[in-house]
């Protein structure tokens, strides 16, 4: 038996649509402290490469700004991006600059979209020094195939006559020929790592149109042609750049940005796991005793590498019990989630719209955190002499 106050790591996801994570974890720290006033809290807000990722690495270091970009229907607007405190290691959220949820971006078809202004940012970040790119691929609305992001860089693409072709999945359709000799130099010096947990290749029946495209707005009938077009494209760009990638894992994240980024030589990691190394999240865990994390929602994705099972395995690896508290729980998934967290929690207590839960999702993770601790703290003060709770 043990009365030992705890040390908890809080360690959520941004709740989409209503908080971010260093907002759900002040929130969840503070549903703790009811239980122990005193308790040691190590806050690590985290996120996979989606929306969010900015703000968790910048809450442990470096500072934040914003360039004037296009956005995904080609309006300028103010995109932020991160510069950590070696000002040569810059963090880019594709979703800053071609969000899904900007009114703005997707007021224009689909195939209208492009990935254009995430090169420029990397254009205007190359000329303030930065050599090395963390560039976080979660929640975009394009479907280019990184067209627009490698035309920004430097590809030429052209049309049979001789005419530009707009980098968007309409403009593709006019797609001849693409030259990769004015491609920024600068780049071959650079180092960039892609932050996606998404493992679809571009093209195909598992690729970027066929599994992501309709949540984007492709219509089904337009799988097919959109596809060809983006594959016709690849083709062309790996040609003109001597190198294959639309076949890689990962090649169909974001749309194809993907594929892009690969074929200029980044490495795709968990983006959870960047995150998880800039923030800090094992030294955090060295010597607690219990990590809570979280979602919006959750169900069988998160166990694909989502940031609730990264930080879960991280804390499993120190033999560190994890508790999830989510948005939402798909009740299919909770067997399985089970196997991963000690204790799945979901805000609602009883009925209550999306609305209502988004609108007091701060007060509802307190409350869930609150009798999270009273139940896990009652197992640790009712465990048998010797047991490990820990």
């Amino acid at each position: 038996m043990t009365s030992r106050i705890p040390i908890v790591v809080v360690a959520p996801d941004s709740f989409k649509g209503s908080v971010s994570a260093a907002a759900a974890g002040a929130a969840i720290a503070a549903g703790i402290r009811r239980v122990w006033p005193d308790v040691e809290v190590r806050l690590c807000p985290m996120a996979d490469g989606g929306e969010g990722t900015l703000d968790a690495v910048l809450s442990g270091r470096g500072h934040r700004a914003s360039a004037r970009v296009s956005g995904a229907s080609g309006t300028p607007i103010a995109a932020g991006y991160g510069l950590l405190d070696d000002s040569r290691t810059a963090v880019i959220e594709s979703a800053q600059v071609v969000s899904l949820t900007d009114p703005v971006g997707t007021a224009v078809d689909v195939e209208r979209r492009s990935t254009r202004g995430i090169g420029e940012q990397m254009l205007q970040l190359l000329d303030a020094g930065a050599r090395q790119f963390m560039i976080g691929l979660g929640g975009s609305s394009t479907n280019d195939g990184g067209a627009g992001l490698l035309a920004a860089l430097g590809f030429a693409l052209a049309s049979a006559n001789g005419h530009n072709v707009e980098p968007t999945p309409a403009g593709l359709a006019k797609l001849a020929s693409v030259d990769a000799r004015a491609l920024d130099p600068r780049l071959a010096v650079s180092r960039i790592t892609i932050m996606s947990d998404v493992t679809n290749p571009l093209c195909g029946k598992y690729g970027a149109t066929a599994i992501f495209g309709p949540q984007k707005g492709v219509r089904p009938e337009r799988i097919a042609t959109i596809d060809a077009r983006i594959a016709h494209f690849a083709t062309l760009a790996e040609h003109a750049m001597g190198r294959r990638a639309q076949d890689l894992p990962g090649a169909g994240a974001a749309g194809g940005l993907g594929f892009a980024l690969q074929l200029l030589g980044g490495e795709p990691r968990s983006g959870a796991e960047v995150v998880a190394d800039l923030v800090g999240l094992d030294a955090a865990l060295n010597g607690a005793d219990w990590l809570i994390t979280g979602e919006g929602r959750s169900d069988a994705q998160t166990l694909q590498g989502k940031t609730p099972q990264v930080v879960a395995r991280h804390a499993a690896a120190l033999r560190i019990p994890a508790t999830l508290i989510s948005g939402g729980i798909d009740a299919a998934a909770l067997p399985e989630l089970s196997r991963e967290f000690a204790g799945c929690f979901a805000l609602p207590s009883g009925p209550a719209t999306l609305e209502q839960c988004v609108a007091n999702a701060e007060r509802l993770l307190a409350d869930r955190a609150e009798q999270a601790a009273r139940l896990w703290g009652a197992a640790r003060v009712n465990a048998p002499r010797g047991a490990d709770c820990s």
